[in-house]
């Protein structure tokens, strides 16, 4: 990777970096020499990021290169948009609150140079505001009131650096250029790198150690170098050249904001964030199958205004849907008025619209593995013992699953399979697990989940090692087209 450190004025740049170059944005923008680099990463220190500035083109620029811009123009937007601030501040609360307590004034000003502070206990909060705002220098402004929030957030051209921050930004500038996060030399064997989103700390991930460990061995006999990375390693996501997340998704979530980042960067991404907006919205999925005809199970969108209504009129026992749920979680079964009363009343709190749905009970539900429009694997996940779903948690907290097949793609009942397919085009052409449940050979989709499991021991039964491979190939050639020029 060829490293730019691209500035107003170089002469304002007060610090020498082995394997960086430092040149002028004017240089940047004319030199036909710099224009047609290849594996280009872009350090953008310039004195102005307003629209249509020399900063504004540098970034604009090198994103049409195909060179990976620090900041981009999706941060620099992100920067300027109060909207995105606030919601980061009440993302990081809990951090903000923590690593500013003992301050005593009323404003607080964190320097954040490649994701650091000079002030060791800031690190962690200065790292998560680089993930969410990746740009080489930061300045983040805080006002206390009532408690810390995160005011406002810039890029800080070089210009602008004080010469007490020289010495520290040698510092973290050479050990962030010298690539001793990962082993360089083993990376430089391949063609391509791939990041895996996982977070260890999750009790459900999508794929266990096992199977990621086979993702990894398949992508390297592809050319490929992929290793895991977390929440925490996200500033690091430029060094990629694609990105599959082995975490639960949500909307509100970094998983979302860094699959929308590495598509904007040109990257290849599963989940892609479309898929993550369709099928994590149980409402949505709802209305986009009735529209189109799917079979489903009959369900209602519920709301406060017709909610005493349907308590009179839907068959019991029914099916209470809170729109983000996953692993079972945040779906209950309610087998009376009084009691579908409360339980609609607690998940109407968290949103405006609830699923309900006929409760419909089957000894399995089909899981169908979908890739680019193709079954990869099917399985047939067996209700947990004494319960109606697939998991059950007891009191404790507690999960028991029910015992799972895997079946040749070919056993499938054919009208399964079609109709599985028929409801992953309307969300989009990633990696979807589609429930299915089969009533009188008839297929009713319960559901379409972005992430779906892909565990070792599992849903690789039938195919082994091949399953692993096969996506590894999707990824491979993902990335190949994105390298072509158009």
């Amino acid at each position: 990777m060829n490293n730019l450190i691209v500035v107003s004025n170089p002469a304002n740049w007060p610090i020498s970096i082995p394997n960086a170059m430092l040149v002028s944005a004017k240089d940047y923008l004319t030199d036909l020499n710099l224009s047609q680099m290849r594996n280009v990463r872009v350090y953008n220190l310039c004195r102005s990021f307003r629209y249509q500035s020399l900063g504004y083109y540098v970034s604009l620029l090198a994103a049409a290169r195909g060179h990976h811009p620090l900041p981009n123009v999706m941060t620099i937007q992100d920067m300027k948009n109060q909207s995105m601030i606030r919601f980061v501040s009440d993302e990081l609360d809990e951090l903000i609150q923590k690593s500013l307590a003992s301050l005593v004034t009323e404003r607080f000003v964190l320097s954040i140079y490649f994701g650091r502070n000079l002030a060791k206990k800031y690190d962690r909060l200065s790292r998560y505001l680089y993930n969410m705002f990746p740009s080489p220098s930061l300045r983040a402004y805080f006002v206390y009131q009532q408690k810390w929030q995160l005011q406002n957030i810039m890029p800080v051209p070089a210009k602008d650096i004080p010469e007490e921050h020289f010495a520290f930004l040698h510092e973290v500038a050479v050990s962030h250029f010298s690539g001793k996060r990962v082993s360089t030399l083993k990376r430089s064997t391949f063609r391509y790198d791939l990041a895996i989103l996982v977070d260890p700390a999750e009790e459900e991930p999508p794929s266990n150690e096992r199977a990621i460990q086979k993702f990894v061995k398949a992508a390297e006999s592809l050319g490929i170098y992929a290793e895991t990375i977390t929440r925490e390693d996200s500033g690091r996501l430029l060094e990629y050249d694609a990105l599959f997340i082995r975490e639960t998704t949500s909307v509100h979530h970094h998983t979302y904001r860094l699959a929308r980042r590495a598509e904007a960067e040109g990257m290849a991404v599963i989940d892609d964030p479309q898929s993550i907006l369709r099928c994590t919205n149980k409402v949505y999925l709802a209305e986009l199958l009735q529209k189109n005809r799917i079979r489903t199970p009959q369900t209602w969108i519920l709301h406060r205004d017709n909610k005493n209504h349907l308590m009179k009129t839907l068959p019991y026992p029914c099916i209470l849907k809170q729109p983000d749920s996953s692993f079972s979680q945040g779906v209950l079964r309610v087998d009376q008025a009084d009691q579908f009363q409360e339980e609609a009343g607690r998940l109407l709190e968290k949103s405006e619209l609830v699923i309900a749905q006929a409760y419909v009970p089957t000894p399995f539900d089909w899981r169908i593995g979908i890739l680019e429009d193709q079954p990869i694997f099917v399985c047939k996940y067996y209700m947990a013992g004494r319960h109606w779903q697939i998991i059950r948690r007891d009191a404790k907290g507690r999960i028991y699953e029910g015992k799972s097949d895997t079946l040749p793609v070919s056993e499938v009942p054919p009208a399964i399979l079609s109709e599985a397919l028929k409801a992953t085009r309307l969300i989009g052409n990633g990696l979807y697990g589609v429930d299915v449940k089969e009533i009188d050979g008839q297929p009713y989709i319960i559901e379409v989940n972005d992430n779906p499991n892909v565990d070792a021991g599992v849903e690789d039964r039938i195919m082994g090692d091949d399953l692993y491979r096969h996506v590894m190939q999707v990824f491979l050639n993902r990335i190949e087209r994105g390298k072509k020029p158009v």
